[in-house]
């Protein structure tokens, strides 16, 4: 349930200017366990005698948003809130927007750290941009903060439920975005920028400017639906270096895991947050999974394959021993203001288009269903124009877009992340069927990055054994110690059951550990 089961006495209205304090008494319970959200907090009308700007603030952006404001076009910085979220390491000063909303926390909340990091304890009814220049540096489960929310419980439930309330937040990919790209999934719930301390700056600014850069009815429409965080997204990312068409938007290049703040066109945002009326505001991707054969168990550990399963996003981990996957989405959960028509498009923005296929069920494109085959490593879409050199990635992507009219929404995802840190070998039987092979799950030996939330290492390589009507037959497992032959039912061919703990090692890695059982299987 994605709506907040809360008293509509505790939402009344606080006129607020400037500065406003976050207290303990303004939360309140949300669905999400664990979660409250903050009383809703509306800006006063802000202090028209002080500048837009501070006064070395002079970019292109800024004397167009002057002249949109002087027009009427644009409906300025009154009622948009900014927090900080790394108690000023990476922040933008009080006199660059002096008619802006700033918040900060109280005592209370700062002790217990609400006030710091991953935006996961309290959520603020926006608009609302945020951030937090901070990662997870250091001990097994370091990363940065996007991945921290992709992979921690009710992280995706939470992400998603500030994206409609109209809050969007900004956090730096600070080393999972380099050699590799480290994330299981895209989405966008949060903006990730690329690089570290301070990358997001040029973030919060463009997106800050294009807010101020809605007519107050276009704003006013945005918070009512909300869609004020959806529709940033699609601004920013339909206006970003290289993306000069709807073609351009609709793929890899404009849907990425993270984004170089050098690619960011402010004046360009600002202009089509002016021009962007009430009627033509695009609706939010809501997609639902019809069906599946991702599963609750799969692969050798019968672990969880549905990483998370969101409205706007579905990351799916491939754990099985499978060749081809299947999973059939639907957008009909997407809500259309009446008597206005969309048109779904689904795009493949990351991938091999020769091992995925896109079958609509509908005219419409409501509904499509998703054939993915086995992926190796391969090389990730460059950020822009082939910058930051090559980069590895073991993921599929599919984007689903709403089109109304000329706009083109911010689009839903499906992600699939595959365990290439083992090395997977697959082959064609006799039967003509593709079946595994091999498989070396030894990542330590090979020296294979992984996210040890989500996988593992073990010391051996397994030799799929087939019958000759193709029938799964068991493993030939070689180890160090040299090599034995286990049944399906896991039993060697001494009686053993062969079993397994999962051990976490002091770099973070997790392997798994033989332990040994004699009689029949549990």
């Amino acid at each position: 349930m994605w709506i907040l089961s809360v008293l509509a006495g505790l939402l009344a209205p606080v006129a607020i200017a400037g500065t406003v304090m976050i207290e303990q008494n303004d939360l309140v319970p949300s669905d999400i366990r664990g979660v409250l959200i903050a009383r809703y907090l509306e800006p006063g009308k802000p202090d028209l005698s002080q500048p837009l700007f501070g006064p070395r603030f002079r970019a292109p952006e800024a004397e167009l948003l002057k002249s949109q404001i002087a027009r009427g076009i644009s409906g300025g910085f009154g009622g948009i809130m900014f927090e900080n979220r790394d108690r000023g390491h990476s922040t933008l000063p009080k006199m660059l927007f002096p008619q802006m909303t700033y918040l900060e926390y109280d005592p209370i909340l700062q002790k217990v750290g609400w006030d710091y990091g991953l935006a996961n304890k309290i959520v603020i009814p926006g608009p609302l941009i945020g951030n937090s220049s901070t990662a997870l540096t250091a001990g097994p489960n370091a990363r940065s903060q996007m991945r921290a929310a992709m992979t921690v419980p009710l992280g995706p439930e939470t992400a998603f439920l500030h994206y409609t309330s109209n809050s969007l937040y900004v956090y730096p990919e600070h080393r999972d975005h380099d050699a590799r790209d480290l994330y299981p999934a895209i989405w966008p719930y949060t903006v990730n920028s690329q690089g570290s301390s301070g990358s997001d700056r040029l973030f919060m600014r463009a997106l800050l400017m294009t807010l101020a850069g809605f007519s107050e009815k276009t704003r006013a429409a945005l918070e009512e639906r909300k869609l004020v965080a959806p529709t940033l997204q699609m601004i920013m990312r339909r206006n970003l270096a290289g993306v000069n068409s709807n073609v351009d938007y609709m793929s890899g290049i404009a849907q990425r895991s993270a984004y170089d703040g050098a690619d960011l066109r402010p004046e360009r945002m600002v202009a089509q947050a002016g021009a962007l009326q009430p009627e033509h505001i695009p609706p939010m991707v809501r997609l639902q999974v019809e069906e599946e054969d991702f599963g609750p168990k799969g692969g050798l550990m019968q672990m969880e394959e549905r990483l998370f399963t969101t409205p706007a996003a579905i990351a799916r981990i491939w754990r099985s021993y499978d060749w081809e996957r299947e999973i059939t989405l639907s957008a009909a959960g997407t809500e259309v203001p009446e008597g206005q028509d969309v048109q779904f498009f689904w795009r493949i923005l990351r991938g091999n288009p020769q091992k995925i296929s896109i079958e609509p069920l509908d005219e419409r494109g409501t509904r499509a269903r998703i054939r993915i085959q086995w992926h190796d490593d391969y090389p990730a879409p460059p950020l822009q124009a082939g910058k930051n050199g090559p980069r590895k990635t073991s993921r599929v992507d599919i984007g689903v877009f709403a089109s109304k009219g000329s706009q083109i929404g911010a689009p839903s995802f499906l992600s699939v992340s595959f365990p290439t840190h083992q090395e997977r070998q697959y082959g064609r039987g006799d039967d003509g069927e593709v079946r595994l092979q091999e498989v070396n799950y030894d990542s330590e030996e090979m020296e294979r990055r992984y996210d040890p939330l989500l996988f593992w290492s073990a010391p051996w390589r397994d030799t799929f054994l087939y019958g000759d009507d193709g029938t799964f037959e068991g493993w030939l497992r070689r180890t160090a110690g040299g090599e034995e032959k286990i049944a399906p039912d896991g039993f060697n061919e001494q009686g053993v059951l062969v079993l397994y703990n999962m051990q976490r090692n002091q770099d973070g890695t997790v392997n798994l550990v033989r332990r040994g059982s004699s009689g029949p299987a549990p």
